[in-house]
């Protein structure tokens, strides 16, 4: 599995902690920045991995900002990512496996590297269910995202 990787000043020490623990597992990891601690914003960032999911260059996302929040609000501004912000495990695999999220959320000031790692492991290890339920949820949500832009 491909995946994408950015976070904002804020997530960038954790951002690299996933990405060279992911890259030595062989995951292949697409890093959009930012590169180093100096202050930057993280709505450009969620618009840099919604455009590399939207145009097919990997297959999910990983998005790190101080709590996550922001990270979170701005890329599901973005038609087709589903961003979900997820500090436990449950949330992470549940969340792909009932609402096929595509983007993994997470807060550096909140919870700790490893921590962060088994939450980015359980998403990545998930697959949607498409049971009848979730599927009609899905198409829900993906509707209420029409109306919208």
């Amino acid at each position: 599995m491909k995946v994408v990787i950015a976070g904002d000043h804020a997530g960038f020490r954790l951002k690299q902690f996933l990405a060279e623990h992911l890259q030595g597992e062989g995951v292949e990891i697409l890093d959009l920045g930012c590169h180093d601690e100096s202050p930057s914003d993280y709505p450009d960032f969620a618009r840099a991995i919604g455009a590399a999911l939207i145009a097919g260059q990997a297959a999910r996302g990983l998005l790190v900002c101080g709590s996550g929040v922001g990270a979170s609000v701005a890329a599901n501004k973005i038609k087709g990512v589903r961003a979900g912000l997820c500090h436990d495990s449950y949330s992470a695999h549940q969340g792909v496996e009932h609402d096929d999220i595509n983007v993994l959320c997470l807060g550096s000031r909140v919870i700790g590297a490893y921590l962060a790692l088994e939450i980015v492991h359980a998403f990545l290890g998930a697959s949607f269910s498409y049971d009848d339920r979730h599927v009609r949820r899905l198409h829900k949500v993906i509707d209420i995202e029409r109306l919208q832009r």
